[in-house]
C-alpha cells in the first residue's frame, strides 16, 4: 500500500495524541465497518474524536500536514471538508 509510509510516519509523529486501526475490508470486522461508516474505496482514511465522532475522512490519501493540522484543532488550515453527520 503506498500510503502505508506516510500512516507509518503519522504514527510515531502523533502516537500519544491518537491511535490508528488499519482493518482490511476482506476480514468479517473490516467488512462490518464497510457499511456502518459508508465507504467504498481502499484506502479510506477516517478520523473520529474521542467521543467516537467523524472528525475527517480522505479517500486514496493522506496527507501528515493535514493530520497535524487537524491534530492543533485548525480544520480551515488543513485544506480539506468536514464530513456531514451519519444519517
Amino acid at each position: 500500500m503506498a500510503a502505508k509510509p506516510i500512516v507509518d510516519g503519522i504514527e510515531r509523529e502523533h502516537g500519544r495524541q491518537l491511535s490508528i486501526i488499519r482493518l482490511n475490508i476482506q476480514d468479517p470486522a473490516g467488512k462490518a465497518l464497510l457499511e456502518r461508516f459508508e465507504f467504498r474505496f481502499t484506502p479510506t482514511f477516517i478520523f473520529f474524536d474521542g467521543n467516537g465522532d467523524e472528525l475527517q475522512r480522505w479517500v486514496g490519501a493522506i496527507d501528515s500536514n493535514e493530520v497535524h493540522d487537524l491534530l492543533e484543532g485548525d480544520l480551515s488550515r488543513s485544506g480539506a471538508s468536514e464530513i456531514p453527520p451519519e444519517k
